[in-house]
């Protein structure tokens, strides 16, 4: 009978202790799975927050790749150099900023990066407008240019066609100007020795001279201006001093003559028959060559000389 007790005993005492190390091993069990739970879902939410850095990480460089693209978009704008250079670098400049503040930014959130994306619009969109219009206005240019290089072809030829009235006119005028001048010809000088009587005598002695005659003939012409003429003859000794009256005459071109005396006649387009004369007074003619001049105005119209014995 103590042997039967003392058997129940130790069944027990073995039953009790596998009792114990299964209850220790479920819950060495139930812990370990929920250890590896707690793993699993600290490594899913790792892998969710790598996945998400790494959309924002592409988000932020695909927003800087098109910064730098829209940057060199309004380098090749500002090269049209219109009048909208000056704000055109103003925008690239901001442009420039915002690629700075987001390369700045480590690890954006979602907002940032939709804020980021909506200024990238607003810049993209600015510079599309701004295009728009420089294109407006080289449109403009060219249809100005065209405008102007049709005037500039009409104001030429104008001008080709006045240049040519004008080259007409001034020949026509050279021409009536040359039709109606007068000629002289026949131009004469002889010294001459006065009588007691008042009869005139040719002579070529100094002492025996007491004037000189010059004489001219004018031709006709009738597309000439008509009225009074005045001719200026100027008579000049040995020494080329101008004698009789020495006066001064000035024209209207800056021009002047000194003249012995003058000749005047009523021109009616028909040839005249002059003659002057030059009275020796207190100055009696002296032995050499004297040379006189004729004068229609300040032109030169011919010359003649005689030398006193």
């Amino acid at each position: 009978m103590m042997k039967k007790n003392h058997t129940n005993e130790w069944i027990r005492a073995l039953l009790a202790i596998f009792f114990i190390f299964g209850i220790g091993a479920t819950f060495y069990i139930f812990s370990k799975e929920l250890k590896d739970e707690a793993d699993k879902e600290e490594a899913s939410n790792k892998k969710i927050k790598l996945v998400n850095n790494n959309k924002e990480y592409i988000a932020q460089k695909s927003i800087l790749d098109s910064l730098n693209v829209l940057k060199l978009e309004y380098d090749v704008a500002i090269l049209e150099k219109t009048a909208l250079s000056q704000q055109l670098a103003f925008e690239k400049k901001n442009v420039e900023n915002l690629m700075e503040i987001i390369k700045a930014s480590e690890n954006p959130s979602n907002t940032q990066i939709q804020i980021f994306r909506k200024q990238l619009s607003d810049m993209q969109t600015a510079l599309a407008f701004k295009i728009a219009e420089i294109k407006s206005l080289k449109s403009q240019n060219k249809s100005l240019l065209t405008e102007i290089e049709s005037q500039n072809v009409v104001m030429y030829k104008q001008k080709a066609e006045n240049d040519t009235l004008i080259l007409k006119q001034k020949k026509l005028e050279s021409t009536i100007k040359d039709a109606s001048k007068i000629v002289l010809n026949n131009f004469k000088v002889i010294a001459l020795r006065e009588k007691k009587s008042g009869k005139e005598q040719e002579t070529d002695k100094a002492k025996s001279t007491n004037k000189l005659k010059v004489s001219f003939s004018v031709n006709g012409n009738a597309v000439a201006k008509t009225g009074k003429r005045v001719f200026y003859i100027q008579v000049l000794d040995q020494k080329n001093t101008v004698l009789g009256e020495n006066k001064l005459i000035e024209f209207g071109n800056d021009k002047a003559l000194v003249y012995s005396f003058i000749v005047a006649a009523d021109f009616q387009g028909k040839a005249l028959n002059l003659y002057g004369i030059l009275n020796s007074d207190e100055n009696p003619f002296k032995k050499g060559t004297y040379f006189v001049n004729f004068f229609d105005k300040q032109e030169i119209m011919g010359s003649a000389s005689i030398t006193l014995e």
